[in-house]
């Protein structure tokens, strides 16, 4: 779904991340978080993407967050252009509105055209996670460029 001139990075390391206590936010940082830093700061732009849960963001997608933040290196999620995207047939509007809520402290570039909804429900999904509806795709596609677009940086993100 990415443009061809970005390199799109899918971050699946969530798991490995320590519970987030800023007392352990020092030099020699847990691996996982030094990853997820790296990863970040290496990335042109940010797509969240995150259900709803219990009327919030997740826990783990939380604490994700909570990690990100507390980077205070040059190409940080400070400033960084980021959307999101709602794959599902609920809106997840308290999910999104706390995201919003947590980007906007840290000072992310929110890019408002590429944040949007895309109903997709449990039987879109083939075996290999893809979604063959052509209507999903070119809203994934059309966000995707949009963040691109914000990204302004020459060659993609």
């Amino acid at each position: 779904m990415a443009p061809d001139v970005i390199d799109a990075v899918l971050y699946d390391r969530v798991a490995d991340l320590p519970h987030f206590n800023p007392d352990d936010d020092v030099d020699a940082l847990h691996p996982a978080v030094a990853d997820l830093r790296a990863t970040i700061r290496a990335a042109g732009g940010v797509m969240f993407s995150t259900p709803e849960y219990a009327g919030a963001l997740p826990g783990s997608f939380k604490n994700l967050l909570d990690w990100a933040i507390g980077d205070a290196q040059t190409g940080s999620i400070y400033e960084k252009p980021v959307a999101w995207v709602n794959a599902s047939v609920r809106t997840a509007a308290d999910a999104h509105a706390s995201l919003r809520a947590v980007l906007g402290y840290a000072h992310a570039s929110i890019v408002e055209a590429a944040c949007i909804h895309v109903p997709v429900a449990g039987g879109m999904v083939d075996d290999h996670g893809l979604v063959a509806e052509e209507s999903v795709r070119a809203a994934l596609a059309a966000s995707l460029a949009e963040l691109v677009a914000a990204a302004e940086v020459p060659g993609g993100l």
